[in-house]
This record gives structure tokens, sequence and C-alpha cells, in this order.
């Protein structure tokens, strides 16, 4: 974490290499599965290149822009929810739904399984009745605060 966090790491290979050269003796299969394990993933910086980073400091630091994009749809097609155990019924504006459920899957939020849409309902499969309360006050966070 901390190499992620202090360089610009491109690659799983470029990983690899400065894990060797801090000392850990890793191949690449143990690499790829710890990137899973920590929920790495990748983001583009400034300077418009790839760079792995953790899920703490995208939310830390605001999300990428494209996460951003994600949020907008969400606040703009939204208009209410609701919940039946662990799936959350999602009220979208007309012809909104596929583009709000798309973002919440892209969004990859690790409560919500999947989305399946309508024209203005999204039914989302979401793991567990506690979790889908987690999400309904991620969406509310969401929709109640500017971009």
């Amino acid at each position: 974490m901390e190499l992620i966090e202090q360089q610009n790491i491109e690659t799983q290979e470029e990983l690899t290499d400065r894990l060797h050269e801090a000392g850990f003796p890793v191949t690449q299969a143990t690499v790829s599965r710890d990137i899973r394990e920590l929920q790495l993933t990748k983001i583009t910086g400034a300077d418009g290149r790839q760079r792995y980073a953790s899920s703490y400091a995208v939310s830390r630091e605001g999300g990428t822009e494209l996460e951003r994009r994600y949020l907008r749809v969400l606040v703009e097609g939204y208009v209410s929810m609701d919940m039946a155990q662990n799936i959350l019924v999602i009220k979208t504006v007309a012809g909104m739904a596929m583009a709000v459920a798309a973002a919440l899957d892209a969004l990859q939020w690790k409560e919500i399984v999947g989305c399946i849409a309508g024209d203005d309902t999204i039914m989302c499969a979401v793991r567990s009745t506690e979790e889908t309360k987690e999400v309904m006050k991620k969406i509310q966070k969401v929709v109640s605060s500017p971009l």
C-alpha cells in the first residue's frame, strides 16, 4: 500500500518490480491476487496516465473524474427509493433508469451484486438487508449533496 500511495505505479509488472526492489519476493500471480484483495483500482492521474490507487484514496480525494460523472448521473436521474429486504427499488426520471443502473454498476459498490433497469425503475440486488440500508444511506448522501 505504501508503494501505491508513494509512487505512480501503472502495471502489475511494475508493482512486482518495486516489491522486489523493496525486498519482497513476490510473483505476478501473488500481486494479481493481492490487487483484488486490497481492492486497488486504476485511476487517471493529472498527467492523463493510469495508475493504481486504493479505494480509500479515491474516496478521500473525492473520486476520479469518471466516478464523479457516474455520481452526477445518479443525482440527475434519481427520484426515490424503497427496499424489500435485500432488493433496492430505485425510481428515476422517465428514460433514465438504464443510465442510473449503469452508473451504479460502474461505481462498483461492494454491497451491490447487480442492477436491472426498465424505463424509470431499477431493481438492485444487494448482498443483505443490512447492506441495503447502507446503500440507501450512500445514495441519499450522494443525491442530497452538491457535486
